[in-house]
């Protein structure tokens, strides 16, 4: 996260919120008697959201708290959706990503889905979002995720802010 943020703030010709500030004890105490997650406090107290692009976000904790109602079920979806099972953290392709609130998982839909809730399945993105963040967003694997073709590559906020904090070439 230092390398990133120093990368940032020597960046003032790429999109200013790419990344997030951090919340307080109080706020997240407060947060957490609201039923949002541990799991997802721990990463806002690090990284409280992040813009990657246009089509890759993960929310802070004021937007996560508007976007729950993804994970209420949907008439007709497959999806085991549950606002108790799933927290909404961020949104891929106009497509929800979620974390399991047992598990701890990120889950997202697989890409081959137009209609996000008519997807049958999960598919299963990291075993945490930290390393959702880490190992899918923070390297150049953002570039599959995101689908940036060789065509946009230059044109990438926040491939770049990966390459000046030396993340990504």
């Amino acid at each position: 996260m230092a390398a990133l943020r120093r990368a940032q703030a020597r960046s003032p010709d790429l999109y200013r919120y790419l990344l997030g500030g951090a919340i307080d004890d109080e706020t997240a105490a407060a947060a957490e008697a609201d039923g949002v997650p541990r799991e997802f406090l721990a990463f806002c107290r690090v990284l409280d959201g992040a813009d990657c692009g246009p089509s890759v976000q993960l929310f802070g904790l004021e937007e996560a708290e508007e976007h729950q109602y993804y994970c209420e079920p949907v008439d007709g979806s497959p999806l085991p959706l549950s606002p108790e099972k799933l927290f909404c953290v961020g949104m891929i392709h106009g497509t929800p990503v979620f974390l399991d609130r047992t598990g701890g998982g990120v889950l997202g839909i697989p890409e081959e889905h137009r209609e996000w809730f008519e997807a049958e399945r999960f598919e299963h993105l990291a075993q945490g979002l930290d390393t959702f963040f880490l190992e899918r967003l923070a390297t150049p694997e953002y570039a599959r995720l995101a689908l940036v073709d060789d065509e946009l590559v230059a044109h990438d906020d926040w491939l770049k802010l990966l390459g000046r904090a030396g993340l990504a070439d």
